[in-house]
């Protein structure tokens, strides 16, 4: 049966680790190593050695804070010993103690990365303080390491964290771009519902008409005779004709015309999206916010909002066409919305300066309550019922704007209406354009401000 041991038993047969620091006395003379370890040895667990070689394998069995070395000694040198020592420990400090009082000699020691050089013999209470010092420098050493790895640590977070904030903008702003798309669609869709409506409808009467006519035609392709003719008149007679060539005229007429609405509307869409045009060039305002509006006519051919669009004289602005498209399609369509059922008025204004273009969207619409006029630019805050809205339009559109080296204002009063106000700089251009990026760059995120 194995002894039993009580706790006490246990803890008195337990070596105990000590806690001091490990010192390396490294001297050929006993009587210097003896001397020092006995001075140092009430505050540090002192070790020696008496070579180059000794000192090296100490050096492999133990960790220690503080190596004192001689420089002359048997074999290799105690320079050697410092060169192995900052090369293979180098948060151990090295005290050089010799007898050569040579300037060049401390210097070269101090150069190679000894922290101190003493000259033998040298007082107790100078080895002692000149150890505490090497302990201060170490344990700074040994501070910056671990702060360094912690740093490296915290920064590889960082940048993981940053891709994956990256990660969620991009699907973020994906989100948006899918509702912007669908405000689009369906302003396309009622846009080009009458012209394929009334071509479509024309083109079966168009077709009825052509039977006929080749009926008619065909009745004629043999030799024609006497007895021939009063079916030829009945003929005419139940297709209509000549009527019917009228009508056909007028059918070809409005195809034609339904056609040229529907190539205006892939226009205007074109100029809105800037498919073509994804580099930073001269810009026309106006063009833009006009193929907006035709794009959003469903908010403004009902009746109830009247879109007033007062045009001053501005010049042509270097900017992204597309992203600007898109701010003036999320404040219309805001505006708009905030009038909803009710009658109302949307106007925009432009006008310039010596330095920057104007653009004012303003409706008559349910307005914004003070306590939230300081908000509408954040992403994700919105007022529309929840599936109703992203909450990243305003935002979206601020961080554009910005990107142009422009501002984004509103003001606005409960129940009397708001005013969006857009102030672009004629001649900005930003620090650095990215050919790789084009309009991508001008529609990332913004993020809160505050």
């Amino acid at each position: 049966m194995e002894p039993q041991f009580a706790p006490a038993d246990l803890i008195e047969r337990s070596p105990k680790k000590s806690t001091k620091q490990l010192i390396l006395v490294v001297d050929d003379s006993p009587t210097i190593r003896r001397v020092y370890s006995a001075y140092l040895s009430a505050k540090y667990e002192c070790f020696e050695a008496g070579s180059f070689d000794e000192a090296l394998s100490k050096l492999k069995e133990n960790e220690f804070a503080v190596v004192i070395t001689d420089i002359i000694m048997p074999g290799m040198s105690g320079i050697e010993l410092l060169r192995k020592v900052v090369e293979k420990y180098p948060e151990t400090q090295v005290i050089v103690a010799s007898g050569v009082n040579r300037s060049q000699r401390a210097l070269d020691a101090i150069r190679i990365g000894a922290f101190d050089y003493l000259i033998k013999p040298c007082e107790h209470e100078v080895l002692e303080m000149t150890v505490e010092r090497a302990l201060e420098r170490r344990s700074l050493l040994l501070d910056a390491r671990k702060y360094k790895i912690e740093l490296e640590s915290q920064n590889s977070e960082l940048i993981r964290q940053r891709e994956q904030m990256a990660r969620l903008q991009a699907h973020i702003l994906q989100s948006e771009k899918m509702a912007s798309l669908g405000q689009l669609a369906a302003g396309v869709a009622h846009e080009l519902n009458n012209p394929v409506g009334f071509v479509h409808a024309n083109l079966e009467i168009l077709e009825r008409y052509l039977q006929d006519l080749f009926t008619l035609i065909r009745s004629y392709d043999q030799e024609p005779t006497p007895a021939d003719e009063p079916n030829r008149e009945l003929l005419m007679k139940r297709i209509g004709y000549p009527a019917i060539i009228e009508d056909i005229e007028s059918i070809v007429k409005d195809c034609s015309e339904g056609s040229d609405r529907i190539q205006n509307i892939v226009q205007n869409l074109r100029t809105f999206s800037r498919l073509d045009e994804a580099e930073y060039k001269e810009t026309d305002i106006h063009e833009g916010i006009s193929a907006t509006c035709r794009l959003l006519s469903r908010y403004f051919s009902s009746g109830n909002i009247l879109l007033e669009q007062n045009y001053g004289e501005i010049p042509l602005i270097s900017a992204f066409p597309g992203p600007l498209n898109q701010v003036w399609m999320n404040l219309l369509v805001n505006a708009a919305q905030s009038i909803g059922d009710a009658r109302g008025i949307v106007t925009i204004e432009t006008s310039c300066d010596d330095t920057n273009v104007y653009v004012r969207i303003t409706d008559t619409g349910c307005g914004i309550a003070v306590q939230n006029l300081n908000r509408v630019f954040d992403p994700f805050y919105t007022t529309k019922p929840v599936g109703e809205g992203t909450g990243l339009g305003l935002s979206i559109s601020y961080g554009i704007i910005e990107r142009h080296g422009g501002i984004l204002s509103v003001s606005s009063r409960l129940n009397e209406g708001t005013t969006f106000t857009a102030v672009l700089p004629l001649n900005f251009v930003p620090l650095a354009l990215h050919e790789d990026k084009g309009v991508q760059a001008y529609s990332e995120i913004q993020l809160p401000r505050n």
